[in-house]
């Protein structure tokens, strides 16, 4: 029985590794607007780096929160959904807005929208998951 309490579902790994490493990168962007952009963009493209920054971490801490809960739902279809949802999020909200601050690509506002999207459902997926769970 001891054993199967240090085990560590792959799902929950994933999702924890995944958390870990999208926080740290968050960190680093952050401190990289912070000092290194500060002097070279102008303020729309600060605020959207910021933008990007701050929905990076946030996202961060919903992919932490799935891998918890993934330690006791492992086979839980719909939290490896939210996971994924939310990383993809990160990816695609966050990643174009850095892209789009520092390059003044405007195009790239137009796919920001599909992350956000990724956010919503990997959001309500997390929903159908808690429901279920406190039943």
């Amino acid at each position: 029985m001891a054993a199967s309490f240090c085990y560590t579902p792959r799902m929950a790994k994933l999702f924890l590794t995944l958390a870990s490493l999208s926080g740290m990168t968050a960190v680093i962007f952050g401190a990289f607007g912070a000092h290194a952009l500060k002097n070279r963009l102008d303020d729309y493209a600060l605020g959207v780096f910021e933008t990007a920054v701050q929905y990076h971490f946030y996202h961060s801490l919903a992919l932490l929160a799935v891998g918890v809960i993934a330690l006791q739902q492992p086979q839980t279809t719909l939290l490896k959904s939210s996971g994924w949802l939310f990383f993809i999020g990160i990816l695609v909200f966050s990643g174009s807005l850095y892209i789009l601050s520092m390059t003044g690509v405007k195009w790239l506002g137009a796919v920001t929208p599909l992350g956000g999207l990724a956010f919503i459902a990997g959001w309500g997926c997390l929903a159908a998951v808690s429901w279920k769970l406190l039943v």
